[in-house]
């Protein structure tokens, strides 16, 4: 009797736990976001905070490694596919770096919703998976919700709009390659080899256009990192404890925590035109999840069924 009323009660708290993790992930890239607007205004060059971030993430992410797999977590099949993954999530980084340091800081984190949007293109195009009309529909309304962000009488930083658009569409080619790694590699491997990049090619990068930061920014940039590395932990953290499909949604609330951070260190109020867009965009991106959830648990229930 108390293991039926205890199971439902133990489902329930680790929801609401993977759900409050998320969230604190979210706030995690929310304020690194803002560091790095803030750094960039006072003259950090791009690929230097790139370097920061990664390099300072290896701190959260070492320790981790240390409790979890240990020195495990270099091992990889897919030398190649992990070269494949960094470079594509590095091009994403940099750009959604640039865009932040265009754009208020409520436009660049709402153009970001897009990924979902190019993800399923990519998975038909790359992967070959099936897109059924809901999810290709799905994606379609999802573009008429960047449509209404870019606000077409032009009172936004177009070369900020091309580059946010840019680190979505990276990200969405990240996770592609991520899915296609899946199968021999851990989540732990993926993320040490994405941040040994980043920090190598942040350096690289530096090498052509360093500038020293003064102690607070220098302060600020180490933050970012850590702040960065405890971010990309708790989102791992997040689906290990509940379902992707419970805690996903709570991705949107980054707009929530970027809009706050906006007004309260530049002032910035969001467009109109900007929150209209970011629910359609964010509407089309839970409804494609929930497909892909509904074809994920019906290919599951064909392969019990199926004689062993």
């Amino acid at each position: 009797m108390t293991s039926a009323v205890s199971s439902p009660l133990v489902r329930v708290e680790r929801a609401a736990l993977g759900i409050a993790l998320r969230i604190a992930a979210m706030a995690c890239f929310a304020f690194l976001s803002a560091i790095v607007k803030w750094s960039g205004e006072r003259g950090v060059p791009t690929f230097e905070i790139v370097f920061f971030r990664n390099a300072f993430a290896f701190i959260p992410l070492g320790l981790y490694i240390w409790r979890t797999t240990g020195f495990s977590v270099i091992k990889t099949r897919r030398p190649l596919g992990h070269l494949t993954r960094s470079g594509i999530g590095l091009i994403a980084m940099t750009c959604g770096f640039s865009a932040v340091q265009r754009l208020p800081l409520t436009d660049a984190t709402a153009f970001q919703f897009a990924a979902p949007l190019f993800m399923t293109a990519f998975s038909a195009m790359i992967l070959g998976e099936r897109v059924g009309r809901h999810r290709w529909g799905a994606v379609l309304v999802g573009f008429v919700g960047v449509l209404i962000m870019t606000r077409p009488s032009g009172h936004m930083n177009l070369v900020g709009v091309a580059l946010a658009l840019g680190g979505a569409v990276g990200a969405a080619g990240a996770n592609v390659a991520i899915r296609q790694m899946a199968d021999t590699e851990r989540g732990a491997t993926i993320v040490f080899y994405f941040t040994l990049g980043g920090t190598l090619l942040g350096l690289a990068g530096s090498l052509f256009h360093w500038v020293t930061p003064d102690p607070k920014t220098l302060a600020v940039l180490i933050f970012g990192g850590l702040v960065g590395g405890v971010g990309q932990l708790l989102l791992t953290q997040a689906v290990s404890v509940a379902p992707v499909g419970v805690v996903a949604p709570f991705d949107y609330t980054q707009l929530l925590w970027a809009t706050g951070l906006g007004f309260l260190i530049w002032g910035e109020l969001p467009h109109p035109a900007t929150l209209a867009g970011a629910l359609v965009v964010a509407a089309s991106g839970v409804y494609i999840l929930h497909r892909e959830i509904r074809r994920f648990r019906a290919r599951s229930a064909v392969g019990a069924e199926a004689p062993r």
